[in-house]
Formats: structure tokens, sequence, C-alpha cells
């Protein structure tokens, strides 16, 4: 299985959506953003987060290729900024541990 942050490296999706939710991800905001998206209550860790995260990102991301009418620019937009946001944390936390 892969790493996780191996797997976010190496998503590929279209340039706008990318540059805008790397932008986005300087004002992530776990609280805020992690509970509207997973919901409200207790937050999982930032791995867990991640991998719940990589599944919604997915699904989304198929009915983008599909052109769905489903499909919500502004809630996939909201699932990257929260990835790379997560991502970020992960890997300090991870950094930290190996210190």
């Amino acid at each position: 299985m892969q790493d996780l942050m191996t797997i976010i490296a190496t998503l590929r999706r279209p340039r706008m959506l990318a540059r805008a939710a790397r932008f986005g991800a300087r004002d992530y905001n776990r609280d805020r953003h992690l509970q509207r998206i997973l919901g409200y209550g207790s937050l999982p860790g930032s791995g867990q987060a991640l991998l719940r995260l990589l599944e919604i990102e997915k699904e989304v991301n198929e009915l983008r290729k599909e052109d769905d009418a489903a499909y919500s620019l502004v809630r996939h937009l909201d699932l990257l900024i929260a990835l790379l946001g997560e991502a970020q944390l992960y890997q300090a936390s991870r950094a930290s541990v190996l210190q």
C-alpha cells in the first residue's frame, strides 16, 4: 500500500482546481473545514481524516469526470483544501515524532 503522502502527491486534477486548493489551504482551519465536510462531533486524527477525505474526493472526482449534474465545484474545492490542509498537519505531526 502506498504511503498517504505519496497518494496525495500523485493526485492529478485540473490545474485551476489544484491552484485554487493550494491557495485555499493557506487559510485551512481544521475545526471549521473538517467538521463541515465530515460532520460535527469529535474529529479523527490527521491520518484517519486523510483516508476519509481521499475516499470522498475520489467519488466527487468521478462525478466531475462523468459530467454528472450532481457534481459541485465548490464541494470539490472544499475537499481538496481540506486534503492539503490535513496533509500539512499530518506531515508536521510525523516530523515532530521523528525529532
